[in-house]
């Protein structure tokens, strides 16, 4: 789960190029991270979806990326619920994907902690993520574009044992970016 604070410290969030922040109940939140993903995507991509089915909260990356096998589209797609990318396997995929698609740029999916009153926001920026740094780990960073949905709050030292998060958040979450990314291939 990434750490939106350390995320964000350093974007311009006046640039609508650069970053994008929507609520996920928005009417226009679909053709929002659509038209950011086609402004943004310029060469071939592929999609790396990080969490584990274990922890609600952290399900939002590998929900999405079922969502999009679902939905037949064409690029490459690693974590889904059936097979995650997570702590435990992440630099072995990342070292496979560097060797497979030498030539794609990665769009990196993942749950995020942030302050209680922004639950629910979806942010996409240029520039990578760093999985796991919401709950103390330390691995690579990951991606040349980011998607990450803000599942849960950090105002509290105990959110990973709260266990608060509302599936229903993920997956409503999970479905509005599953479809504003195949509108923006599209």
């Amino acid at each position: 789960m990434t750490d939106l604070y350390n995320e964000t410290r350093d974007c311009n969030f006046e640039d609508p190029t650069k970053i994008l922040r929507t609520l996920y109940n928005k009417d226009d939140a679909v053709f929002l991270i659509s038209n950011f993903l086609k402004n943004n995507i310029e060469s071939k991509f592929l999609l790396v979806c990080i969490g584990t089915d274990r922890y609600i909260g952290d399900c939002l990356g590998p929900m999405v990326g079922t969502m999009l096998e679902k939905m037949n589209i064409e690029c490459p797609i690693f974590g889904t619920l059936e097979n995650p990318v997570h702590a435990v396997n992440l630099k072995k995929q990342l070292t496979y994907i560097e060797y497979t698609y030498p030539n794609h740029k990665i769009i990196a999916i993942d749950a995020c902690l942030g302050a209680e009153d922004n639950i629910g926001y979806i942010h996409l920026k240029k520039g990578c993520l760093y999985p796991g740094k919401g709950v103390g780990k330390k691995l690579p960073a990951v991606g040349d574009l980011s998607i990450v949905g803000i599942v849960d709050s950090c105002d509290h030292e105990e959110f990973f044992f709260l266990h608060n998060i509302r599936l229903n958040l993920v997956i409503k979450m999970a479905e509005i970016i599953a479809k504003g990314i195949a509108g923006g291939l599209g």
